[in-house]
């Protein structure tokens, strides 16, 4: 597949061959080379090979591609086809991989990572140094150095004596002596025939490091096998006291295979064991995920209407306490793990932050009473998108960071950039599988560590060494585990398998996949940071948080305007309740059990609560008289008006606090009573009590008694007690950290590609030679009089020309003008270089030239 018409002899030259879709192609592939853009394509060429830019390139190949550039590394450079096919495929071939080859060199030639034609292959530069074999740095080869490499500082006379007992003639030099001993190990023949007169010890030996690593230790006085392969070349010096097996015979002893498992097919994702259970009905496994997305909505609003009035305090460090986080669990009845998984959702679908007081402490966000108002559906979808697109990894929560610190919900240092990517990659496989087909975990961990064998094994980057400090290297594959359970958990997939509206959710593209066989190159789109509105664009088709609100919707039940209410001072919720049913039964009520139906409790103190909160007896009546499809029955109606009797019959206010009742008798009740010691009651009229507790205790202390007193204002008026609903400022949700530079638009790749052909032009098009030739073959520099001339013979001639310029900042820059006016110190001018109109001041142009032919 050559590049051009004649093979290029350099990156930038190769570059310069393909059309603008490849270019764009390959920017939106390696982001990180637009930032700046270059000036010029032999600038790109040049960032294309830096060492930072090409270690990202290569953590972003899939295994093949990776093994096809590591088998590219050890061969010749540059080398044909045919040798890079006989690496991968051995001397046996493999028609696996000759199907293969064409795509993962495909991407190579992509990426930049390879160029020329198919008979001179090269890796890049830099590719090519972190991938072929060092002492320092072995190859995933296996292979060590070749023999030409390995004898680089042997005598001549110790190469002579390896061809003599090679059965070789002796050369006069050195290089025809390491060619014929080059030669005779990559000869199958003669190499075959040579190691059949070896010992068989040897031949352990040789399997020993035949697959690497390649070095061996040696004593000063080796035994014999291991001295008859160092008499014969086979294991040549690396130190004094390593041998070092030459990557020729290796590759003899390979059968010519590089890699010991070449991967050209990606492993399929297949069904679980209990797949069977729900392939074909996927009408199960969608309730079954609308199941536990009520669930989820349930369970975020129960945790955020604990933290109605002010959560748990912001720890110095940030996060929230392991004490906190037990309550809130218990709160949550869930353990601890995943009520950190639901307070982290919550955040990150901005419904909860820290309120920034001076006493912080973390509270709902208004965003939050914009939450509530929302349809159940339509709720679930915005906590689904934000749990998709949140790159804070809660599965690490517990765990400790590089310096050994305790990661804590809501604290910093949780964000991994891989886990949005990972997370959208998992569910776009769950997508290729039937409808209702739950995939095996382990076959979807393996296709993700095929996809990214770097980032998911042994990459070098920063996210490898954080991962690193987490406990595990693969943290692919362990935000991969996470995100099957918190999908699960979530009501993305049921039983397993991905539901209707979790497909919504990846958008009306569908997954990126073509299937669970296809041999793919996750695109350059997998790079980028995921979500269903990631690369939208107005116009760009249904939103996919509406799509999955609407998938969802018919599946959620119906909020009730009812409940059952039973003598047994309870109440059966059905199913869902409307809100403000839902928010005033609980205030006149206990939870005591959730499920399929929820049941509520009346006590004294639940209808004390209502009646603090403003209600009256004839209020509460009214109220379960309307929304009961029982009768009321009269145990509750007599609780209610028990209770609203004594209900403000004692007056608690401030002096410290006294306690004022118009039945002295009930006074005294009081002061007789051993439990009210510890609230220090003294006696300061006949209806009056005084106190040295604060009115807050009083109240609880005589509740506590059984009493049902109310507090009053200073004027003497009985005070409503309502829960204070705590809001922070306004929140932005967090943002999701990128894996490196974001993707560029279409419209941003197309301003760049113009630019850099454009500045490729100015760099290369060819010019007159100038009178006085520059020393340095630069920009000649003309007088102010020669320069003003030049623009005025082109302006008048419409002719392009080719200026110097010095900006005000100092840069100089060069290039491709035609100019259209010239007047007041000023040269207006279509420059070819920005592709628009500017004007220059004479000035700062340091010199001219004429083009050789308007090629501009």
């Amino acid at each position: 597949m050559p590049e051009g018409s004649s093979s290029p002899r350099t990156l930038a030259e190769a570059l310069r061959t393909r059309d603008d879709e490849e270019l764009a192609a390959l920017l939106r592939a390696r982001p990180d080379l637009l930032n700046p853009v270059p000036n010029d394509v032999t600038q790109l060429a040049t960032r294309a090979g830096t060492r930072a830019s090409v270690v990202r390139a290569l953590e972003r190949l899939d295994r093949f591609a990776l093994q096809t550039a590591e088998a590219l590394a050890v061969a010749p450079d540059p080398a044909p086809y045919a040798t890079l096919l006989a690496l991968l495929s051995g001397d046996e071939g493999d028609p696996d991989i000759e199907a293969a080859l064409p795509r993962a060199l495909g991407v190579l030639r992509g990426q930049a990572l390879v160029w020329g034609g198919e008979d001179r292959l090269r890796l890049v530069r830099t590719a090519r140094e972190l991938l072929a074999p060092s002492p320092t740095r072995p190859s995933p080869t296996g292979l060590g150095p070749t023999v030409a490499e390995a004898t680089s500082g042997m005598s001549p006379g110790r190469l002579q004596d390896i061809l003599a007992s090679a059965g070789l003639p002796t050369t006069h030099d050195p290089v025809s002596a390491v060619a014929s001993l080059t030669s005779l190990f990559t000869d199958r023949r003669r190499m075959g025939a040579l190691l059949d007169t070896a010992p068989s010890e040897a031949l352990t030996v040789l399997d020993r490091l035949v697959w690497g690593p390649p070095y061996g230790e040696v004593t000063a006085n080796p035994a014999p096998p291991v001295q008859w392969l160092r008499d014969h070349g086979m294991l040549l010096p690396a130190s004094p006291r390593t041998v070092v097996l030459p990557r020729e015979v290796a590759l003899h002893l390979r059968g010519g295979r590089a890699h010991r498992v070449p991967e050209p097919v990606p492993p399929a994702v297949g069904p679980a064991a209990t797949a069977s259970l729900t392939q074909g009905r996927p009408q199960v496994v969608d309730s079954t995920a609308a199941g536990q997305a009520f669930t989820a909505l349930s369970t975020v609003e129960d945790l955020l209407q604990d933290w109605h009035e002010g959560g748990p305090a912001v720890m110095r460090s940030g996060g929230l306490s392991v004490r906190d986080l037990k309550r809130t669990a218990a709160a949550l009845d869930t353990g601890e793990q995943m009520a950190a998984f639901w307070i982290e959702l919550a955040y990150a679908a901005g419904l909860l932050a820290a309120d920034g007081k001076a006493d912080e402490r973390y509270a709902p966000t208004p965003a939050y009473d914009e939450w509530l108002t929302l349809p159940p559906a339509e709720r679930w979808a915005l906590l689904a998108s934000a749990w998709l697109t949140a790159t804070r990894t809660s599965g690490l929560i517990g765990g400790q960071d590089a310096k050994g610190r305790s990661l804590s919900a809501l604290g910093p240092d949780l964000d991994r950039s891989a886990t949005a990517e990972v997370r959208r990659r998992v569910l776009d496989l769950l997508a290729v599988l039937p409808a209702g087909t739950a995939p095996d975990p382990e076959t979807v961990l393996a296709r993700l560590r095929w996809e990214r064998p770097l980032r998911g094994g042994t990459g070098a980057d920063a996210n490898a060494a954080r991962s690193a400090a987490d406990g595990s290297v693969d943290l692919r594959s362990r935000v991969a585990a996470w995100t099957l359970t918190e999908a699960e958990t979530l009501g993305v997939t049921g039983r397993g398998a991905l539901s209707a509206h979790g497909r919504a959710l990846l958008g009306p593209s569908g997954p990126s996949g073509a299937g669970p066989d296809a041999a793919r190159t996750p695109g350059p789109d997998a790079a980028r940071t995921p979500g269903p509105d990631a690369s939208r664009t107005p116009g760009a088709g249904p939103d996919p948080v509406a799509l999955a609100a609407a998938a969802l919707a018919p599946l959620l039940p119906e909020p009730l305007d009812h409940v059952l209410l039973q003598a047994d001072l309870t109440a059966v919720a059905p199913g869902p309740l409307e809100r403000p049913l839902a928010e005033t039964l609980a205030v006149l009520a206990d939870v005591e059990s959730k499920g399929g139906a929820t049941v509520y409790r009346f006590t004294p103190g639940s209808v004390r609560r209502a009646l603090d909160a403003g209600r009256s007896a004839s209020d509460l009546h009214t109220f379960l008289a309307t929304h009961s499809r029982t009768p009321v029955p009269q145990p509750l109606s007599y609780l209610i008006d028990d209770v609203a009797r004594r209900h403000g019959h004692l007056r608690i206010g401030a002096a410290s606090a006294y306690v004022r009742c118009d039945d002295d008798a009930l006074l005294d009740e009081i002061l007789a009573d051993k439990r009210s010691q510890g609230l220090r009651l003294r006696r300061l009229a006949p209806t009056v009590l005084a106190a040295q507790a604060d009115p807050g205790p009083l109240l609880d202390g005589l509740r506590a008694m059984g009493y049902a007193p109310a507090a009053e204002s200073a004027e003497g008026d009985v005070l409503i007690t309502r829960a204070h609903a705590r809001r922070t400022p306004p929140r932005t949700p967090p943002a999701p950290v990128p894996d490196g530079p974001p993707v560029p638009d279409a419209t941003l790749l197309g301003a760049a590609v113009k630019a850099i052909r454009a500045g490729d032009l100015a760099a290369t098009v060819e010019r007159k030679p100038a009178p006085v030739p520059s020393p340095n073959g630069s920009l000649p520099r003309s007088s102010s009089a020669e320069t003003l001339a030049t623009v005025q013979a082109a302006a008048m001639t419409g002719s392009a020309i080719w200026i110097g310029y010095v900006n005000a900042e100092g840069s100089a820059s060069q290039r491709v003008i035609a100019p259209v006016r010239v007047e007041g110190g000023f040269v207006t001018a279509y420059d070819h270089t920005a592709d628009e109109v500017r004007t220059y001041p004479l000035h700062r142009i340091t010199g001219v030239a004429e083009l050789a032919d308007d090629s501009a």
